[in-house]
């Protein structure tokens, strides 16, 4: 699980080091909704059906949560509570 900024910006993780990176450059580019080209596009498409996102506010920032996993109980449990972390720690707002 990561949180990162708009840019991809590894703000905090909790996993394998090169797992997270990779996580973190992806979860911008999985929050856009715009189209993207070639094999760029295939990769994004592969991830959206493997990573579970959040977008939570910090500052007036956006800031994506993303954990590897199909959204299902287990990782949304897991999600609710990281995102509840960071607000507590970031003082975010929702």
């Amino acid at each position: 699980m990561v949180l990162v900024d708009e840019t991809g910006a590894l703000v905090a993780g909790a996993g394998a080091w090169p797992v997270c990176e990779e996580l973190a450059a992806y979860a911008p580019l999985l929050a856009r909704r715009e189209s993207l080209h070639g094999e760029t596009q295939a990769t994004i498409d592969a991830y959206r059906s493997e990573v579970t996102l959040r977008s939570l506010s910090v500052d007036g920032y956006e800031v994506f949560l993303a954990a590897r996993g199909a959204p299902g109980r287990a990782v949304d449990a897991s999600m609710v509570r990281a995102a509840a972390g960071c607000r507590r720690i970031l003082g975010a707002e929702t």
